[in-house]
């Protein structure tokens, strides 16, 4: 077991120490823990967020073991306990807040106001625009997130960064959902997770530019 002074000079080889405080301060907010959000979990993590703050209201099933970051061990469990297991596997001295609830835009701004950013990881449409519109218009001030368009074994080369507008990015391809190719597989996927976990650094780190 490493002491908590030991991972963090890990931290600080790999990343710098000015990186290491950054990070280390700075507090994300996941709207949703399947395969967008169980990956940008784990990667925030083992970049040295200090805190997240992890929300779905789901349990981890048979078809959530082709993409998302859950082991058979972890069937049935609550996604936000089974995430939380995992993270601190590779990131035990991180700060985790994990919630089993929904989120709707009616909550929204009050369980993501003190969050630095927030990753929005959902799977619907509908449910990914409300909450869109919800923080955008309530949290004016806070950066956030979203995937779209990610489904299937297309180019790789398609899933992309773009600022839609000021503190909203989307990630995606924007049209490749499970209802146009039939298919959710795992690389796809954790490449367009990457592309809101390595955002989400670039924002914290004060960089703005896709």
């Amino acid at each position: 077991m490493l002491t908590k002074n030991e991972y963090d000079a890990m931290l600080i080889e790999r990343h710098g120490q000015k990186t290491f405080d950054i990070l280390s301060k700075a507090c994300v907010g996941i709207a949703g823990l399947g395969g967008l959000g169980s990956n940008i979990a784990m990667m925030l993590a083992r970049s040295g967020i200090g805190h997240l703050l992890l929300i779905d209201f789901d349990t981890v099933e048979p078809s959530n073991l082709n993409r998302q970051h859950y082991m058979i061990s972890h069937l049935g469990m609550p996604k936000s306990e089974a995430i939380k297991a995992l993270i601190l596997q590779a990131n035990p001295y991180i700060q985790l807040d994990t919630r089993c609830l929904k989120i709707t835009g009616e909550n929204a701004p009050e369980l993501f106001r003190d969050c630095d950013l927030v990753c929005e990881a959902f799977d619907k449409p509908e449910a990914k625009a409300e909450l869109i519109n919800s923080l955008l218009e309530n949290c004016p001030g806070l950066p956030l997130i979203s995937g779209s368009g990610m489904a299937g074994y297309g180019s790789s080369n398609t899933i992309r960064t773009e600022k839609a507008m000021n503190n909203l990015y989307l990630c995606g391809d924007k049209v490749s959902g499970i209802e146009t190719v039939g298919s959710l597989m795992a690389p796809r996927v954790q490449i367009c997770a990457g592309h809101e976990a390595n955002m989400a650094l670039r924002l914290l780190l004060g960089i703005k530019e896709v």
